[in-house]
């Protein structure tokens, strides 16, 4: 454990070291935060110098290692001493106490986090492969775009910017990938709690100008985004409901207080918090505190501290109540950075954007007294003649140029390399005469593609949230002057109920045949998510001392304890009820289970430089196979199958390869020579799942073939030296 404690406190150093070096931009940015953006400089540095790392490796100007990353942060500190000098920013002890109390925040938050993580850190199950090998490949990578691992000579063809601002996290601490997969984790969590934190902070205490209020509700709002689930967790009181994939009304399932002699299993009846997350059958509605527990360092997970950054930015916005080009490119910037970790934030951060922009230009958040109600009638009103019309066409388009030109310019090096595999939008439900003509433009109207969310599952999982959502538009409508504040509450509300009823209408095209909306939705209310739980503990402050506490109180805290209850079963769940502590590292679970592999991993990682083609037996996707892969990030012929085809747009490409690892294993020597010519391999690994899959394999050709580097038990690893 003490080893844990110190590598835990080398990661922060050098986030805390980050976030000292990026302060002054962040100040100047966030000069309106009570808290200047203090949290924010760690994420803008991230961002930053993973960036620079990317554009001068895509286009060969310094090669991915410690060196350059150390060269990157010597320019940018040059950079501080112009930014301190022309902004002539004063270097002073003033408010420090909330300085400190928010990097206590951060670091009990990352020392927690990496705690609970260490009674279960197996980068094992799930899509840890995927994401771990990403990282591995990365990490080898010279310049990029890096290789896909599992299908070489391409690049990976997915957004893997967060992957790259983990490895250069690795290459900066020097701390072993398969511990540092479990700090970025931890990492994540405690920017979620810090980030959430900030920005409920600064608007409560905008708008009720209470500083004790706005801590607490700060604190409300970061264990809420971090912690909270949703309402399902109410059917921890009923008798289960089975099979799980068909779920009913919670109120046609017994009380499970009933005794156990009556055939009720008594609380908390197993509860299987999966379910919150798969309730609505073939779709996903996951949410960042089922991310953490289930621990995939998925691109959704990766982008978390990037969206908390962009809300922060385009809610300064509405606190200076004035826009400049400057914040709009630093926003441009953070969009391609999203885009690039996970595409569809992207998306939906442009839209909120889009929306601030013309709010802005329609003189909404300029008044200095707004109309008693706030809506596009009011903002068509301010712009009520041709020319004031014209005039707010103009400057809205300016911005809107201005901010998609910047967006491309930075997504630009990342798209030189990058192939979408969405192949259109599907129309849910289309109508007959649609369906005969399949395709119009990008729509794609399928017959048999009618789901559709019942109303009472929707009120399950976004229920907590809109009940205060609602309460507090109610309020906000009944003001007859509305801070910018809560404009921009009112704008977070409605670009969430947008984002949660696009599914009921159209989805992104994917592969997969009944979960036909499924990533849509899951990315989509993702984000619902995030912005509704800093509405909701925002609205808890605001109705508590706008309205009648004896109402609110109790209603909140049954509400509260729905939701906050979520982690109690999760958590226990996956960590085994924190019995048994294993530590950080996540390479352990090999050990137990394939203790030869291990040390083959062990050796290729201290002996082989760069990416050699590496030989072992090919799986299906979500098992075992392509463990060495995705442990060493050296590329193998072909990976897991169902995601090739996904990143690939085409069942083809995986497909052309199966027979060809067969034959390599199990085909004559004449065979063998010609495909290991063709795939460039250099080693090949023979191990028990090799055996396995290749009852036919024959190890004497490969020894006539290369000399055994590395051998244990059953296992070999073959170097090539003879064709």
């Amino acid at each position: 454990m003490n080893s844990d404690l110190f590598y835990v406190f080398k990661w922060w150093i050098f986030l805390f070291g980050i976030g000292i070096l990026f302060f002054p931009l962040g100040k100047i940015l966030f000069s309106r935060f009570f808290d200047k953006g203090y949290i924010f400089s760690k994420t803008l540095g991230l961002g930053i110098i993973s960036y620079l790392v990317f554009i001068f490796g895509t286009f060969h100007i310094l090669p991915f290692n410690r060196i350059s990353i150390l060269i990157i942060i010597l320019c940018v500190a040059v950079c501080d001493i112009f930014i301190l000098r022309r902004y002539k920013i004063k270097i002073s002890f003033k408010g420090v106490g909330i300085f400190v109390f928010q990097e206590i925040l951060f670091f009990l938050s990352l020392f927690l986090w990496s705690y609970i993580k260490s009674f279960q850190a197996d980068i094992h199950g799930l899509e840890k492969f995927m994401d771990f090998g990403f990282m591995n490949s990365i990490l080898r990578s010279t310049y990029f775009p890096p290789t896909d691992m599992w299908f070489p000579p391409f690049a990976i063809n997915y957004y893997y910017f967060g992957h790259l601002v983990t490895a250069v996290l690795i290459k900066l601490t020097n701390i072993s990938p398969f511990i540092s997969f479990n700090l970025m984790l931890a990492s994540i969590f405690a920017f979620t709690m810090t980030s959430a934190f900030s920005i409920v902070a600064t608007l409560t205490q905008d708008v009720l100008k209470l500083k004790r209020t706005s801590y607490m509700t700060g604190i409300l709002g970061a264990v809420l985004v971090t912690l909270g689930g949703n309402l399902h967790t109410i059917y921890a009181f009923f008798v289960p409901y089975t099979p799980p994939e068909s779920p009913v009304p919670f109120w046609q399932l017994k009380l499970s207080f009933i005794p156990q002699s009556l055939g009720a299993p008594g609380f908390p009846n197993n509860y299987w918090y999966p379910n919150a997350t798969r309730f609505i059958p073939f779709t996903i509605h996951e949410f960042p505190s089922y991310s953490f527990v289930v621990s995939d360092l998925h691109g959704h997970v990766l982008d978390i501290p990037f969206v908390f950054l962009t809300l922060a930015l385009i809610y300064s916005i509405f606190l200076a109540k004035k826009i400049t080009y400057k914040v709009s490119l630093v926003i441009a910037f953070m969009l391609a950075v999203m885009y690039m970790t996970n595409a569809w934030d992207g998306i939906i951060y442009l839209l909120l954007f889009c929306l601030t922009v013309l709010l802005w230009k329609s003189d909404i958040l300029r008044q200095k007294k707004t109309t008693k109600k706030i809506s596009w009638f009011n903002i068509l009103g301010k712009v009520r003649t041709i020319e004031h019309k014209t005039k707010y066409l103009i400057a809205s388009t300016k911005y809107f140029a201005f901010i998609g030109l910047s967006y491309f310019i930075f997504s630009f090096p990342f798209n030189l390399h990058f192939k979408p595999f969405v192949s259109g939008i599907g129309v849910v439900c289309p109508p007959n005469f649609l369906v005969n003509m399949k395709q119009l433009g990008p729509f794609i109207f399928e017959a048999n593609h009618c789901q559709r969310s019942p109303f009472w599952m929707l009120i399950i999982l976004y229920g907590f949230f809109y009940f205060f959502a609602i309460a507090i538009v109610i309020k906000i409508l009944k003001l007859k002057k509305t801070p910018s504040s809560l404009i921009y509450i009112l704008l977070l509300i409605l670009l969430s109920t947008i984002l949660i009823a696009t599914p009921e209408f159209i989805y992104a095209k994917d592969i997969y045949p009944a979960h036909y909306r499924a990533n849509t939705m899951f990315k989509l209310g993702y984000q619902a998510f995030i912005m509704l739980s800093l509405v909701s503990s925002f609205s808890i402050a605001y109705l508590f001392h706008k309205g009648r506490r004896l109402l609110w109180l109790p209603i909140t805290f049954i509400l509260l304890g729905l939701v906050l209850m979520y982690p109690y079963f999760s958590i226990n769940s996956y960590f085994g009820n924190l019995k048994e502590y294993k530590g950080l590292n996540g390479l352990s679970y090999l050990k137990t289970l394939y203790p030869q592999d291990y040390d083959a991993v062990i050796w290729i990682q201290q002996n082989i430089k760069g990416q050699p083609v590496l030989l072992e037996a090919q799986g299906d996707s979500y098992t075992d196979y392509e463990r060495i892969s995705a442990n060493t990030g050296l590329p193998t012929p072909l990976g897991w199958t169902v995601h090739e085809w996904l990143w690939r747009g085409n069942y083809s490409f995986p497909q052309s390869r199966l027979e060809d690892i067969r034959l390599l294993y199990e085909g004559d020597i004449t065979q063998t020579k010609s495909l290991i010519k063709k795939y460039n391999i250099q080693y090949i690994y023979v191990g028990d799942m090799e055996h396995t899959k290749y009852p036919a394999l024959d190890e004497t050709k490969f020894q006539q073939l290369g000399k055994v580097v590395f051998r244990k038990g059953h296992t070999s690893l073959y170097r090539l030296t003879s064709m």
